[in-house]
């Protein structure tokens, strides 16, 4: 039907629907008395009114309401919007992605990057892209180490290669892999320290056992021999004191599961204050505990959480030892990210530079006679209740570590 018709059609439904405008006018006035024959007006005249409103309704809208809509434009349409729902889902990808073009530059290509390269994220901005930049993603997986506000963290990188409108690209896409690779970490030590304490406590209880026995045989002959009872004294000893290091070391891997519930910090503050503060008052020293709000709480396993930051301030007191004004300070913050961090710092020498990481292990030291165990356990509560820890170097020296949950 062409524009010419349809304005016709148009024109004969606005002249109807004031016919019967008027029609139902002359009966309500002719027929007022009579209920049912107003009614029957009325009924018209609302006919009459709908009509002529879908009349002057196609009038105003012109020659583009008469054009039917091309089937094209129907396809278009829902091109549109399932192009916004991609959109959409590539923002939520919890992995971050970029595209480099084919001169090397390179852009992020959703919010997970954009949050990498924003403050908060990378410490250097400037680095991390020249790096995605320069890297072999496109051939295989590459290991990046990137330092953040919460220490250097493990990303994995991959890439593929891509032609769009005969332009070549690379997508890469930088995946988070620090909290699983942690965690694969720590449960191959549990496996390890569980079964080493396994296999040595069962060696060594025949030792203590017959060396016991073979004290008192000695002990009741009639011309003991002192070499013979000397041998065995040590032999006892030494195995008293390695089973005292097997059990000592058995709680790398045997702490309970966490029993979580919300710490109100503040309440956990004024407890270490009490616990420690007067030990580093009476050593001449300081001890600080701060919160940026007093209303900050944490969900976590409040028995834990407190073992571990006692740990914490057990290393800064060592490391603080041989200082005439030792000083400690335990704070709490909320972050960019709503992230909550706790940082525990001293001003003693700090960790010697190569060994942020390797700290955590069980076992080993940076301190000559440390038993390697405190810090050790640290990291297993921290990530038991979903948080990580991390050693930095602070600007103005001294030691520092950083819990974010």
């Amino acid at each position: 039907m062409d524009f010419e018709r349809l304005t016709r059609r148009r024109r004969a439904q606005v002249a109807l629907g004031s016919l019967l405008l008027m029609l139902a006018a002359v009966g309500a006035t002719r027929w007022a008395d009579a209920p049912r024959w107003l009614a029957l007006a009325l009924l018209l005249g609302l006919a009459g009114l709908l009509l002529a409103w879908r009349g002057l309704a196609g009038l105003r809208a012109g020659p583009a309401a008469a054009a039917p809509l091309p089937a094209f434009a129907e396809d278009s349409e829902r091109q549109a919007q399932r192009l916004v729902l991609l959109e959409s889902q590539l923002a939520q990808v919890p992995v971050a992605l970029w595209t480099q073009s084919a001169g090397g530059e390179v852009k992020p290509l959703n919010a997970r990057a954009h949050r990498l390269i924003a403050p908060g994220g990378a410490l250097d901005r400037s680095e991390l892209l020249a790096r995605l930049a320069a890297s072999r993603g496109a051939a295989g997986h590459e290991l990046l180490r990137v330092a953040t506000e919460r220490g250097s963290e493990r990303w994995l990188l991959a890439g593929s290669a891509l032609n769009l409108a005969g332009a070549q690209t690379r997508l890469l896409a930088l995946m988070p892999v620090e909290s699983e690779l942690e965690a694969e970490t720590l449960r191959a030590w549990r496996q390890l320290v569980h079964v080493l304490t396994h296999e040595i406590m069962n060696s060594l209880t025949p030792i203590a056992s017959l060396s016991r026995t073979a004290q008192e045989l000695v002990a009741e002959s009639n011309a003991p021999d002192p070499d013979l009872t000397l041998a065995l004294e040590a032999v006892a000893r030494r195995a008293e004191s390695l089973a005292r290091f097997v059990t000592d070391y058995r709680q790398v891997s045997d702490w309970p599961e966490p029993r979580f519930e919300v710490v109100e910090l503040r309440a956990l503050l004024d407890r270490l204050e009490a616990l420690v503060g007067e030990s580093w008052r009476a050593r001449g020293g300081t001890a600080r505990f701060e919160l940026d709000e007093a209303t900050l709480s944490l969900r976590a396993d409040a028995g834990q959480l407190e073992q571990v930051l006692l740990n914490l301030i057990k290393n800064a007191a060592d490391a603080t030892a041989g200082l005439a004004a030792p000083s400690l300070q335990l704070s709490a913050r909320q972050v960019r990210g709503g992230r909550l961090q706790i940082s525990v710092q001293d001003n003693g020498p700090g960790v010697p530079p190569g060994l942020e990481a390797d700290i955590f292990l069980p076992f080993f030291s940076a301190r000559p006679g440390g038993s390697g165990i405190g810090l050790a356990v640290v990291r297993n509560l921290v990530h038991g209740m979903g948080g990580t820890v991390r050693c930095l170097r602070p600007l103005g020296g001294g030691g520092l570590f950083v819990l974010s949950f």
